[in-house]
């Protein structure tokens, strides 16, 4: 693309790092901790207060463009030409109020539904990881690119498991149970932006989830696009950024993965999507 999207790219990074310079301020602070829809979704003061930053750097450098955000949801501003900018402050809160390194910042630009530019920002450990359409991915500024292998057998992925899982009938469980014995190992970071990002640099070799938001997944979508794998729905051919559900890496191993994933199913995934367990019955 050029000279495109080198403005949202620069404003993304430096509003992710001064996000991240507040959360690891926040990490000596005594935290205002709450839950949203069950005990375990937490969120802080810190995630509204890094939220507060990005949501009024995108604002005054692009008033015209669309904001959902995590925290605050949907912004009034109307999106022109369908610019939607995805925003989670802190994904890993879990991880930032366990005192766990493993959050992140994560920042995507939407056109017409697609990312076409992400940030995903690691305070604690320095990384930066970005990508803008055609151009792409970059950790710290050098190019990256997903794991050339080509097993499953010797592949690491990653996965990660719904706040409600109680009370959801695809919870994920069986999907694990069914990829455990077949491979290397599985990583569970809690954050599926890092799992993205991590894919996107060939430290996870693949990786799958459902119940996710669109901000969970859509900067970490186009560094794995840009970086040479494929993210998408498990059911190919869907909508991964809205649609619930997500596979990513190298596509020869997303095939093997979609073998047990989609075995005795039928094509809609979830087979139930977020019908809660008592209603299933």
């Amino acid at each position: 693309m050029g000279e495109e999207l080198k403005a949202e790219l620069a404003t993304a990074i430096e509003l992710a790092n001064r996000a991240g310079e507040l959360l690891m301020s926040y990490r000596e602070r005594d935290l205002e901790v709450s839950s949203k829809s069950v005990d375990r979704d937490l969120v802080t003061s810190a995630d509204t207060a890094a939220e507060a930053i990005i949501l009024d750097g995108i604002g005054a450098a692009f008033p015209d463009d669309g904001i959902l955000a995590e925290e605050s949801g949907n912004s009034s501003n109307q999106a022109e030409q369908g610019r939607l900018w995805c925003v989670d402050p802190l994904d890993g809160t879990v991880n930032f109020v366990q005192g766990l390194p493993m959050f992140s910042v994560s920042i995507a630009l939407l056109e017409e539904g697609v990312p076409v530019m992400g940030v995903v920002h690691l305070p604690v450990l320095g990384e930066t990881f970005t990508a803008r359409l055609g151009d792409g991915c970059r950790l710290n500024g050098e190019l990256v690119v997903t794991s050339a292998k080509a097993e499953l057998s010797t592949a690491v992925l990653a996965t990660g498991f719904p706040y409600r899982r109680h009370l959801l009938v695809d919870n994920n469980l069986e999907n694990f149970n069914r990829l455990f014995l077949k491979l290397r190992g599985i990583r569970r970071m809690g954050s599926a932006a890092i799992d993205l990002a991590y894919v996107a640099a060939g430290r996870i070799d693949a990786y799958w989830e459902l119940h996710l938001g669109a901000w969970d997944c859509a900067a970490g979508v186009i560094l794995v696009r840009e970086a040479g794998g494929i993210a998408d729905t498990i059911v190919p051919g869907g909508d991964c950024v809205h649609g619930g559900n997500i596979i990513a890496g190298p596509a020869v191993l997303c095939e093997q993965m979609r073998e047990h994933l989609l075995r005795g199913r039928g094509q809609d995934y979830p087979p139930l999507g977020d019908l809660p367990v008592e209603q299933a019955r």
